[in-house]
């Protein structure tokens, strides 16, 4: 398959595209899968609203920091799933059950060690999410929802909630900024010189 131009992701993942089977998969978390089928025969660039729980979760994170996710994942870890891009934030798609027990598992976690994670939002039982098209706009806009890890399989691997969350950690860490400035002195006495006359 083609890689697109200009895509972040096409120098690591096939981001050409959803395929047959991938596209079986996305819809047959909806209630008429046959009827999403037919919208994306007529209208492949269409993006559509599918139920989350049942065939998987999403977890919607900042698009930064799910590029380090996803990273650690690809790097370090077992790959990820099928990844997208939505209006800034990065969908990891995950095994379903993951939105109920990854928010209690950050909780669990050490403060210290989760403090440079930033709010994942997820996306479980009883919510939906807008998926992008089957095929991406070449070159892509900035606001358009695409896809970075394309589903390309009927039965995917999807990442659970301790694989999410070992990213998560791995991620912050690597955020972690080394300055080349000694730490300020703390006895140190502060003079405001504002005021001066």
């Amino acid at each position: 398959m083609s890689r697109t131009r200009n895509e972040p992701f096409a120098d690591r993942f096939d981001v050409s595209g959803v395929t047959a089977d991938g596209a079986a998969w996305l819809t047959s978390a909806g209630t008429y899968p046959r009827s999403t089928l037919t919208l994306w025969r007529e209208r492949p660039d269409a993006p559509v609203v599918l139920p989350c729980g049942a065939a998987f979760d999403v977890v919607s994170v900042p698009a930064v920091f799910g590029r380090r996710m996803v990273d650690r994942l690809w790097d370090e870890g077992p790959g990820s799933g099928p990844v997208a891009a939505f209006r800034g934030r990065m969908l990891l798609f995950a095994a379903p059950g993951t939105a109920q027990r990854l928010p209690s598992l950050l909780r669990w976690e050490e403060l210290s060690r989760t403090a440079a994670i930033p709010p994942l939002l997820c996306h479980g039982n009883g919510d939906a999410v807008t998926v992008p098209p089957l095929l991406s706009t070449d070159p892509p806009t900035s606001g358009d929802s695409r896809w970075l890890v394309a589903p390309d399989t009927r039965h995917p691997w999807l990442p659970g909630p301790e694989i999410l969350i070992w990213a998560a950690i791995r991620a912050a860490r690597s955020a972690v900024r080394i300055s080349i400035f000694p730490p300020a002195d703390q006895d140190a006495k502060v003079y405001d010189v504002s005021r001066r006359r």
